[in-house]
């Protein structure tokens, strides 16, 4: 059995220019020729095509093709072992990249689905994607960094307009609390606590006690964090981290 060019050409994805180079250089020459004397091509000659497409997708050139391909002591079976650790290794170099690129698609997605106008009908003058670079700087590699991304690419306005008239009315509701003089380590406030870690839950990842008991010193120790808190009644940021290691304390 043996294949004209054009038949080659097809099924191997090459153009019939490629395959007439290929000849002229004598990396791969037919075996034979037709009455008319137009190449045909045979069974071993496209076990040998394939081998030279193989190298040349992992960037061999055509000389290093050729020296390997004619190696009078190279097995055939050893081609194909380097061939399988060579493609193995690109595959794992090109699932890191997508994975990376998932990653940064994701990390910018946070509000992208929203217009200039519906973010600031729900944001106001607070820009959700300012520290989005330093957010992937500081936490990009943990799984919930990755579980916040991926649940707040499919939230709408609605959804963040929910979620912020909540923990509005969280605050609102700390701000009484504090009125009312309850201390940090109070039933109340620890109650509130544990709201604010539920509400972190909800809406973006599994908020561990450990991990809000971080948060509660990242509130005070940040100056930007504690601004936010503190807004709503001066030295909240420092009685709700208090309420926080209070409420872990009691949930451990």
């Amino acid at each position: 059995m043996s294949y004209s060019v054009g038949q080659v050409s097809a099924f191997a994805g090459v153009t019939v220019r490629t395959l007439h180079h290929y000849d002229e250089i004598g990396l791969l020459r037919p075996g034979g020729r037709s009455h008319a004397g137009h190449r045909r091509y045979e069974d071993a000659d496209l076990d040998r095509l394939q081998q030279i497409l193989f190298y040349r997708e992992l960037g061999f050139p055509l000389d290093e093709v050729a020296a390997l391909l004619d190696d009078p002591d190279a097995d055939p079976r050893e081609h194909l072992r380097r061939q399988h650790e060579l493609l193995t290794g690109r595959i794992a170099r090109l699932q890191e990249m997508a994975a990376a690129v998932e990653q940064a698609m994701e990390a910018r997605k946070m509000g992208i689905n929203l217009t200039p106008e519906e973010k600031f009908e729900v944001f106001g003058d607070h820009d959700p994607e300012q520290y989005a670079e330093e957010a992937e700087q500081r936490w990009g590699g943990t799984a919930q960094y990755a579980e916040s991304q991926r649940r707040a690419a499919r939230y709408t306005k609605d959804d963040w307009k929910r979620m912020q008239d909540e923990l509005a009315g969280w605050g609102a509701r700390y701000d009484a609390l504090m009125a009312d003089g309850e201390p940090a380590t109070g039933e109340r406030a620890m109650d509130m606590a544990e709201e604010h870690r539920q509400h972190i839950t909800k809406w973006f990842y599994e908020c561990t006690y450990e991990i809000h008991t971080g948060l509660g010193e990242m509130y005070v120790s940040d100056e930007r964090f504690r601004a936010f808190y503190d807004k709503t009644r001066p030295g909240l940021a420092g009685h709700l981290r208090d309420a926080i290691l209070a409420n872990a304390v009691r949930g451990s």
